[in-house]
């Protein structure tokens, strides 16, 4: 503890900027405060490394994790060629053709299929600008034709940033585009939008619209960014927060289906399978409310949209067990 005197004296020389005392007198202001330095004989005992031993160590651990690096190596690459062998046998085997009939037909003997189905899909870093909005919009517009054939009334697109529904009335005509390739001049009736943002029906005209009753059956798409996500939650509790300290709704109105039914009219309900064409289960920023009781399937090693994926994902979804708890 440093005694009140010597403050005293510390500070006074503090203030006069080092002119109160000489550089001797600040040295014995603050030695019995100084650890004690250790007697030259401890010094002198202190073992000596040993440079070879520890050569030996650091080599032996190089060499350990080298082998376990290389096992490893070897083993993912025999994994990803089995992945790629195997999908390319399923493509072969179970190429569609553009056919509705041949879909159809491989689906045909599953116990059930997704009402509402949804996919993450993502904007290459590579393809940024008009090549990669183009190779985004045909993937969706491709997995909107398979889901049409297999009488999938509801497909929800999630994209992170949000760039097809900036592009609505766009993406809108790739999907027309795509069903007319698989359909003919007979397309199922299309309705595409995005939460706050109008939806546009068969392209909007009024002839048009009057196909919604089309024997090909009709099909929702709704397009997602991460603005849909976590940030819908936030506002959505400032607004009840605001509404209960107005008065306007009492706190033990608030509950589990108060906030399910908000979030299901301002963004969507929740789909019954979602579809991840990445290599690993990444969300990114997916509205985590939606998928509370989905069920995520994804392909090991798989790095893009293929229709063996889609195929295998309903073949899973069919075979799922839903055990919901009380």
């Amino acid at each position: 503890m440093v005694f009140s005197k010597e403050t005293q004296i510390y500070r006074q020389d503090v203030r006069q900027q080092g002119t109160f005392l000489t550089p001797k007198q600040r040295e014995d202001l603050v030695k019995p405060y100084m650890p004690k330095s250790p007697p030259m004989a401890a010094v002198a005992q202190k073992p000596m490394s040993q440079p070879v031993r520890s050569f030996a160590r650091n080599s032996l651990h190089l060499l350990v994790f080298t082998i376990i690096h290389a096992i490893f190596s070897v083993y993912i690459r025999i994994r990803q060629t089995y992945h790629i062998v195997l999908d390319r046998i399923f493509a072969i085997l179970y190429y569609h053709h553009r056919a509705p009939e041949l879909i159809r037909q491989d689906v045909k003997k599953l116990s059930r299929l997704p009402e509402h189905l949804s996919i993450i899909l993502e904007l290459k870093g590579e393809e940024r600008g008009a090549a990669g909005l183009g190779a985004l919009m045909d993937e969706a517009a491709e997995i909107s034709a398979w889901c049409a054939c297999v009488g999938i009334t509801t497909l929800s697109v999630y994209e992170k940033t949000g760039i097809l529904k900036a592009y609505l009335p766009n993406t809108h005509r790739a999907v027309t585009s795509k069903l007319h390739a698989y359909f003919g001049r007979r397309i199922p009736s299309l309705q595409i939008g995005a939460p706050h943002i109008p939806s546009l029906l068969n392209g909007g005209s009024s002839e048009e619209l009057d196909q919604l009753a089309s024997p090909q059956g009709h099909l929702s798409i709704l397009l997602l960014s991460a603005d849909d996500g976590r940030s819908t939650l936030v506002d959505l509790t400032k607004t009840l927060t605001e509404m209960s300290q107005r008065k306007k709704i009492s706190p033990s109105d608030i509950s589990l289906d108060l906030v399910h039914a908000e979030i299901t009219d301002s963004v969507m309900g929740e789909p019954d399978l979602l579809v991840l064409f990445a290599p690993y289960v990444k969300l990114q920023g997916y509205p985590p409310w939606q998928v509370r009781l989905t069920e995520i399937f994804h392909m090991q090693d798989n790095s893009g949209v293929g229709y063996q994926v889609f195929l295998r994902a309903l073949h899973s979804y069919a075979k799922a067990q839903m055990n919901f708890g009380r």
